[in-house]
């Protein structure tokens, strides 16, 4: 099917269409693409992107509630989540208090009203960040371990009254233990002894350090909160504590069972928390010995072998008791209400996969504006954070979904991508390709800012960068990015990940390291140099990817669960033909063993190296003995591994040689036949045959921008398949095998001669935006409208670009239209007819053929949100009337416009045809 003859979906649909009458040709056009092409699998609300949807201050009323929902479904998002937070000044007779009836009543009215667009509601379980609120009294708060010690000489009375001395511990301790030890290593709990805090005791024969150890409390509280929503931070560890904090959602969210899709959970933000009340108790039946006797060393700051094995045992305590008493608990609450778990793992102190596998959908989140190679793509210093979009990392919770069968991983994505009011739609594409190339198949915005039509422009936003408002310029063509996202993931949803190795993420070796000498480390995206990229399993990661095997991450939980089936290894969520164990230094006895009892059952288990020693403190002398026999009685079977990748070739794993090009890709199974998503990352096209693994009569190709299929150019020789592809830098493809229904063939093209560059008057008209329309003008040369007028400095919104021109050779079939350098979308017609949409790299379409003589080319193009903000601030209208932190910039600095020079906005060029024909 030629570019020409393709016909966007809002040009199928009449104009002035009502909404009740769109939302009945949505659902027929979705029908009907699938059933002429059976591509793509389907478009439902979950293959659309959502929002988080921050509800500032919860002053909602029906009649905006009802506007803002409309307006996010015609651009095509599917979902939102509801976070409510700070306010906005000015606005205070319309806070609503969270969960008060009056907020419960706009909560209600938000679900109908979304059910009634095709859309669902998710739901942030407090307000801000992270969980806590006024139900959260102290005893159920954040809690700190605080220890004191006294010295207390031979035959010396110790009569004290115990009472943390330090001044800055503004919240009460709770003194729990009082501990001594003897400088000849006797070992004295001398708690029973304590009449309330007031201890009476003589040293006998021995110097005594007495340690006073403290159930403390952070002192944290809710981090941005709504009204109603303000309080202590919840303690993470105690399923008493969760109980307590879910009692009045209990009472709150009766009637509306199985009408939420799924409660949230935001990144781990809960900081200096490493203790719990029943630590001690928990610690015993975790690790199966009393920690109390060995407190001194587990406190000391040496950096020494004893020590940082019980500091290992502590941390992965602190990662049970979340993991256990917390995250399951919370999920099963969750479904006993008859909504889903969603949750963000990082930033927690325990095991990463485990913790995102315990809910139904793990989330990741980027931060910050990744490099790419793309020719053209912008990424100026002064508008961007450095990016932690490390794919390793976005890898752990795509990996738990993966092994543990769960469906949907989804992305708290774009945030802080560039500074407010600067991001293209094109700074966004290759920033969620990243995502959907390690497994995220479900994009939440970050994010959207509930705005009344009584707020004057820019509206309500919130403090992070990018706000997807529509009352922003970035909204007049929003919705391609979000068909593009939503095509993207109708395949990425079907069928189940086809990934066919594991990696073992060695996470004790972690724990067992100094990490001086902190009992709670938390793995955050913002330190991935201090405990991802420093290990061998990241360089691991990163060569496997590299050479082209999908791969996902296991746990030594997961292992434990493994079982052999037809001589693969069987996990919750699918099968794997291999299992690979990176150098690493600890590994748990347990999990060694269940790796030669896989081994001898025919599993495919490749050791990069043997493991040292055991983690951990009980017995490990013992332990290592026994793991040292253990590696020698198997040394025949577990060797270690002289190349990984010729191991992988033995258990029949082939990696896809189509990474040789410089294309990134994943891979998915639909019932035998293969999903491909391909991207080009690279400075170069591709535009070659390239390997698929295995061998297929039929393949098909989808482009998922302008949503066309053809049936692709093959060649198999042997086992192996061939696919003509052609994807220029930016670009995506989708390759699917298998037959499918009335699929026409793909169509190729390639140049045939030099450009022509198209240099006539233009007529220029401003259509859409503010603060007023400049002038209409002409310019024979292409500049950025901001050098018309003063008036166009200030424009951000949609200009009309109109020429006419001479075809310049009747004979050419098609013709590439390149508009070169686009700031920052343009809607494109020919002679009057619809061709496409550009938005991003490359800013090229084919157009087809043009008639004899004249032809006519008109361009919408919408710039950015900057040049507006920027001439609003220079004229002293203020407008950041927020509560809290207000409004800040990428670097958490006072946001200030005036500081910035004019965003080059329109078609800055060069214009030009090149002749194309098909191959």
């Amino acid at each position: 099917m030629k570019i020409e003859n393709y016909t966007p979906m809002n040009n199928l649909l009449p104009k002035n269409i009502g909404l009740t009458l769109l939302l009945l040709y949505i659902p027929l056009f979705f029908v009907s693409a699938q059933e002429n092409n059976d591509l793509p699998p389907g478009k439902i609300n979950t293959t659309q992107p959502w929002t988080r949807w921050w509800w500032m201050a919860s002053a909602v009323d029906t009649l905006n509630l009802k506007q803002n929902l409309i307006d996010l479904q015609k651009v095509g998002i599917g979902g939102v989540e509801i976070a409510p937070i700070y306010g906005v000044k000015g606005e205070e007779s319309n806070f609503l208090n969270y969960l008060s009836p009056k907020w419960l009543q706009m909560l209600d009215y938000t679900i109908k009203t979304a059910d009634s667009l095709g859309m669902q509601v998710d739901l942030t379980l407090g307000t801000g960040w992270p969980y806590g609120g006024p139900q959260v009294t102290p005893e159920f708060a954040a809690t700190k371990l605080i220890t004191q010690t006294y010295t207390v000489n031979r035959g010396e009375k110790f009569s004290q009254h115990i009472l943390v001395k330090d001044n800055t511990e503004k919240q009460p301790a709770h003194l729990q233990y009082l501990l001594a030890y003897g400088n000849e290593g006797t070992y004295l709990d001398l708690t029973p002894q304590l009449r309330g805090n007031w201890i009476n005791w003589k040293a006998k024969e021995e110097d005594f350090t007495i340690y006073a150890v403290f159930v403390g409390k952070t002192g944290q509280e809710v981090k941005r909160a709504a009204p109603g929503g303000g309080g202590f931070t919840l303690d993470h560890y105690s399923t008493n504590a969760l109980k307590a904090y879910l009692k009045p959602f209990d009472e709150a969210l009766t009637g509306f069972e199985g009408r939420i899709r799924s409660i949230f959970n935001d990144s781990y933000e809960v900081y200096g928390t490493d203790f719990t009340p029943h630590f001690f108790k928990a610690f015993e039946k975790y690790r199966g010995y009393d920690l109390k006797p060995y407190l001194p060393l587990l406190l000391s700051e040496e950096d020494n072998e004893e020590a940082n094995r019980l500091k290992s045992d502590y941390r992965e305590t602190l990662s049970d008791l979340l993991l256990l008493d917390f995250d399951n608990p919370w999920t099963d609450w969750a479904h006993s209400k008859g909504f889903k778990s969603r949750l963000q793992a990082h930033g927690s102190p325990g095991n990463l996969i485990d913790l995102y596998a315990s809910a139904d959908i793990p989330e990741c989140e980027t931060f910050g504006s990744m490099p790419y190679d793309i020719p053209g793509l912008r990424r100026e210093k002064e508008d961007i954070r450095e990016g932690d979009a490390d794919p390793v990392m976005l890898k752990f919770s795509s990996s738990s979904a993966h092994i543990a069968g769960k469906p949907l991983t989804s992305s708290e994505t774009f945030t802080w991508l560039r500074d407010h009011f600067k991001t293209a739609l094109s700074q966004c594409k290759p920033e969620v390709e990243d995502l959907f190339l390690n497994g995220v198949n479900h994009v939440f915005l970050h994010g959207t800012t509930y705005s009344p039509t009584r707020a004057p422009w820019p509206g309500w936003k919130f403090y992070a960068s990018v706000n997807f408002n529509p009352n922003l310029s970035l909204g007049e063509d929003e919705s391609q990015l979000f068909s593009y996202i939503t095509n993207c993931q109708s395949f990425l949803q079907a069928g189940k990940p086809d990934n066919e190795t594991l990696l073992y993420w060695p996470v004790h070796d972690v724990w067992n390291s100094y990490l001086n000498g902190a009992l709670f480390f938390q793995f955050k995206i913002h330190s991935l140099d201090e405990w991802l990229q420093n290990q061998p399993f990241y360089e691991t990661t990163r060569s496997l990817m590299q050479k082209g095997y999908g791969l996902d991450f296991v746990s030594d939980n997961f292992i434990e669960k493994a079982t052999i089936e037809n001589g693969e290894i069987k996990l919750p969520g699918g099968s794997y033909k291999s299992l690979i164990i990176p150098t690493s230094k600890y590994m748990p006895l347990g999990t060694l063993k269940k790796l030669i009892a896989l081994k001898k059952q025919g599993a495919n288990i490749i050791f990069q190296n043997l493991p040292e020693t055991v983690p951990g403190f009980k017995d490990f002398k013992l332990q290592h003995s026994e793991m040292q026999q253990l590696l020698l009685d198997n040394r025949s079977l577990i060797n270690p591994s002289k190349n990984i990748f010729s191991d992988l070739e033995m258990a029949q794993v082939e990696p896809e040689k189509l990474v040789e090009t410089g294309l990134k890709f994943i891979r998915r199974d639909n019932n035998g036949d293969k999903i491909y998503y391909l991207v080009n990352h690279t400075s170069k096209m591709v535009d070659q045959y390239i390997p698929i693994n295995g061998s297929y009569k039929e393949v098909d190709i989808f482009d998922p921008n302008i949503d066309i299929t053809g049936k692709a150019k093959i060649e198999n020789e042997g086992n192996k398949t061939r696919v003509k592809v052609q994807i220029k830098p930016g670009d995506a493809l989708f390759i699917i095998t298998g037959k499918q229904s009335n699929t026409k063939h793909w169509e190729y093209f390639e140049t045939t001669g030099e450009s022509h560059e198209i240099k006539r008057d233009w007529q220029i008209s401003f259509l859409r935006g503010g603060p007023i329309l400049p002038e209409n003008t002409t310019i024979s040369n292409l500049k950025s409208w901001t050098k018309f007028s003063k008036k166009a400095e200030e424009f951000s919104g949609t200009a009309k670009y109109e020429l006419e021109f001479q075809n310049p050779d009747t004979k050419t079939e098609a013709w590439l239209l390149k508009l070169g350098d686009v700031r920052e979308s343009a809607k494109i017609w020919i002679n009057d007819i619809y061709v496409g949409t550009v938005w991003a790299n490359p800013f090229e379409i084919n157009i087809g053929s043009l008639k004899k003589g004249n032809n006519k080319i008109t361009l919408e193009v919408t710039n950015l949100s900057a040049n507006r903000i920027r001439a609003k601030e220079l004229r002293g209208e203020e407008w950041k009337n927020f509560y809290e932190i207000n409004m800040v910039d990428k670097d958490y600095k006072k946001f200030d416009a005036t500081l910035w020079e004019p965003m080059p906005s329109g078609i800055l060029g060069p214009v030009t045809l090149t002749p194309l024909k098909m191959n």
